[in-house]
């Protein structure tokens, strides 16, 4: 991964259509994905060349450390899952791994999460804007696929290839300077862009070529047209060729050219001349087509998080762009929820989260299948992704930032633990505060769940009252009820919160989070629904023994 460079000077900027920082920069390593287009053009194979070139580039520079929270948030399977894009029924497959990289680097400087919020912002709400950057997108994909060798099209004539990638080149740039003019966020910059190579004789002499390519004749004929259908003559009436292009020239020039080259001892027909053109006008092109490498990165993250919105809306529900607020600020969180269920294709409810500061520890009680880990894995990518400039799974909310996420939801056994389950538990709290900076968020999963509740709790107060002296964002699960209840009535440590699992009537969860302690985890609720009651297991109890009798019987 390379180092994210200084920003460019200003005349640099005006060159780079980066769409995720307002002060443009290059964050692909320029020299070797110059070389590798350069092989690609003249070979016609080099696979991969833009993802690899992608997974490479340089991201934020970020407080977050991903190996803190990335696997326990899913944050692959919520790429792969949720930020998908669809253009006219097709699903182009993203660089999957770029998106993530991007999406799990919060930048330090805020000014460059609004950068991002202004582009979402505009592409939700310009339907113009929006089919301008799939266009642009599905013609960069075209230019890629041609550069890359991967559709082996026009494989036999190399000149032909080379041609059809100086007009996608020429159509991305037009693209760009065109239809991007009425943006108002950071789109404008493709426009701007695009605008300052096209004043350029570069970009004189693709347009010339290519139009010398496409008329290099005009040719009028009259064709006559028997009674049964069929052609009875044809004739040329009038021929004219170009004259408006620097590579025009007339046949009688063209041919005391050839004659004078011949006589001279050169051996060299149409065609390699042709090649020759078409070389020195992609050398002086060739650095536009490395940016586009990392625009088409760029709109995979803007219309990857466009696709997010429009599964949400498919569902009924709902993504916003939050307010960034102090960490002093109540949180306000309506309408959130788990966009991982919802890539599983799992029933979402929504839940609303309110708190009267960011900067408190929240305990979470209430039963089993209440919803309380999906509730954090909810806060978790929310944060993730507000920080990032993106939309929330939610309806709408205020998130203060954090300066990192220490995320514990999965505890795996493995065949080489040293430790039993209270051990690793200990350890698991060491390495919380071996990774966990002020002001971070802090996400636990049923903290000291693997001793007995006499030493757990003990524990449970001694990581609070630590806790409490980093001021992180912390929301964390328990089953100790009765110690949650006492931490309540006593208020010993003022910065805890409480949000229990709403009941309905009949004592099941709705789903929803309301403030408090939970009285029971309705372990009897959770026994029946698994079928764990007495009455259930010796009901399997007399099914094995009769299984077992009637074995018995068939071998006497």
């Amino acid at each position: 991964m390379l180092p994210l460079p200084q920003a460019p000077s200003a005349a640099e900027d005006d060159r780079i259509p980066d769409l995720l920082h307002p002060v443009a920069r290059s964050r692909v390593d320029v020299d070797a994905l110059r070389l590798g287009i350069q092989l690609a053009f003249s070979s016609g194979v080099s696979g991969g060349l833009f993802h690899d070139a992608l997974e490479r580039a340089a991201v934020d520079s970020s407080t977050w450390d991903p190996a803190a929270f990335e696997a326990d948030l899913f944050l692959a399977s919520f790429v792969a899952g949720c930020f998908r894009v669809r253009i006219g029924g097709q699903e182009p497959v993203l660089c999957a791994r770029h998106v993530a990289r991007v999406l799990r680097s919060p930048p330090v400087d805020p000014s460059v999460a609004q950068h991002r919020r202004a582009i979402l912002a505009e592409l939700a709400t310009d339907g113009a804007l929006r089919a301008e950057t799939e266009h642009l997108y599905t013609t960069l994909c075209k230019l890629r696929s041609l550069i890359e060798g991967a559709t082996g099209a026009a494989k036999w004539d190399p000149a032909r290839r080379q041609l059809e990638i100086l007009a996608l080149v020429k159509d991305v740039i037009d693209r760009m300077a065109d239809g991007f003019r009425p943006a108002r966020s950071g789109l404008a910059r493709l426009s701007a862009c695009a605008r300052r190579v096209r004043a350029d004789e570069p970009y004189r002499s693709l347009a010339d070529l290519l139009r010398y390519d496409e008329q290099m004749g005009t040719v009028d004929v009259r064709v006559t047209v028997g009674a049964d259908g069929r052609i009875r003559n044809f004739a040329i009436v009038a021929l004219a060729e170009p004259s408006d292009t620097v590579f025009a020239s007339s046949p009688v020039r063209r041919w005391l050219a050839k004659a004078e080259l011949f006589l001279r001892g050169y051996r060299f027909g149409d065609g390699e001349v042709m090649a020759r053109l078409i070389d020195a006008v992609f050398d002086g092109i060739e650095g536009e087509v490395v940016h586009f490498v990392q625009l088409l990165g760029d709109l995979e993250v803007y219309l990857g998080a466009l696709g997010f919105r429009d599964l949400a809306l498919a569902a009924g529900l709902a993504v916003s762009l939050p307010e960034i607020v102090p960490a002093g600020s109540p949180r306000a969180v309506r309408g959130l929820w788990n966009p991982l269920l919802l890539a599983h294709g799992v029933r979402v409810v929504p839940c609303d989260v309110i708190t009267d500061r960011h900067d408190t520890t929240v305990l979470v009680t209430g039963p089993n299948s209440g919803g309380k880990t999906r509730l954090l894995q909810s806060l978790g990518l929310t944060q993730l992704l507000a920080q990032g400039g993106f939309f929330i799974p939610a309806a709408s909310g205020s998130v203060a930032a954090a300066t990192g996420m220490v995320v514990s939801l999965i505890e795996e056994t493995r065949a080489d633990q040293a430790e039993g389950r209270l051990g690793t538990e200990l350890l698991r709290i060491r390495a919380l505060f071996e990774r966990l900076p002020p002001g971070a968020m802090v996400i636990l999963d049923e903290l000291c769940s693997g001793t007995n509740p006499s030493e757990g709790e003990e524990i449970f107060e001694l990581v609070l009252r630590m806790l409490s002296r980093l001021r992180p964002q912390a929301l964390i699960t328990t089953h100790f009820l009765a110690f949650a209840a006492q931490l309540e009535r006593e208020s010993a440590i003022g910065s805890l919160r409480f949000l229990q699992v709403e009941l309905s009537d009949d004592q099941r969860p709705t789903y929803q989070f309301v403030p408090g302690v939970a009285r029971t985890s309705l372990a009897g609720h959770a026994a029946a629904r698994l079928g764990v009651t007495g009455e259930q297991l010796m009901a399997l109890i007399d099914q094995n023994l009769a299984h077992a009798a009637a074995r018995d019987a068939v071998y006497c």
